[in-house]
């Protein structure tokens, strides 16, 4: 295969000697070449902005956050796909990288010889998520999460706000702070505030406290 034929992908694991698994496992197969390996957030974006990779594979938890640069490399780079390659599996992790903009999501626990095909997948508009993660997810979106049940039988609260703006009132039902809300929901403060202000005018209430138990009562009656 020649190499304007292979993809190009950025390693981003501040583990190097899964930098070097990973490598090698691309280089066996022959159909990619590695542009960039990196330890950080901030290099990762700094690499991907640089090289604009076809694939940018990165670790959930190494210094300043995968889930971070996905979020900063998606919104620079909307062609690179975006693969995490995490020793989590962790719920908050899993749905906090996809709502960044990973387009799929695979641990450390996985074979790295599947790791081309997976890749492949990801071009090719397959997501590339394993089937104990997958499972969580069709259960989230059928209503196997609480949250989403509330909702649906929420009435006429769960009609005057968003999706985004009934995640926010149920974490601060959960006493979160704005800057935990925005970790959470890779969002900026500010935007966090926006939402709350709306969720405010929306409901005809005072502030957020009041907001707050008016989405108690409701969950109480649910």
């Amino acid at each position: 295969m020649n190499l304007s034929e292979q993809l190009r992908v950025l390693i981003a694991d501040d583990h190097v000697p899964t930098r070097d698994d990973v490598r090698r496992a691309l280089v066996a197969d022959g159909g990619f070449s590695v542009c960039a390996e990196v330890g950080d957030a901030a290099a990762a974006v700094r690499s991907a902005v640089r090289e604009c990779p076809d694939i940018c594979l990165l670790d959930v938890t190494m210094p300043g956050g995968g889930i971070a640069a996905a979020w900063e490399i998606a919104a620079r780079l909307p062609e690179t796909k975006i693969v995490m390659l995490t020793v989590s599996d962790a719920d908050i992790d899993l749905f906090s990288a996809l709502r960044a903009g990973a387009h799929g999501y695979l641990t450390k626990t996985m074979d790295l010889q599947r790791l081309p095909h997976a890749l492949r997948g990801a071009i090719n508009g397959e997501p590339p998520i394993q089937r104990m993660l997958m499972s969580r997810i069709i259960e989230r979106f059928r209503g196997g999460d609480p949250r989403r049940r509330r909702l649906a039988s929420g009435g006429e609260l769960a009609e005057r706000l968003t999706s985004r703006e009934w995640e926010v009132l149920e974490l601060l039902s959960r006493n979160r702070s704005t800057a935990e809300i925005a970790s959470e929901l890779c969002l900026s403060n500010s935007a966090i505030r926006v939402h709350i202000a709306a969720i405010v005018r929306k409901l005809s209430v005072a502030d957020r406290a009041a907001a707050v138990a008016i989405f108690r009562a409701r969950s109480a009656r649910d």
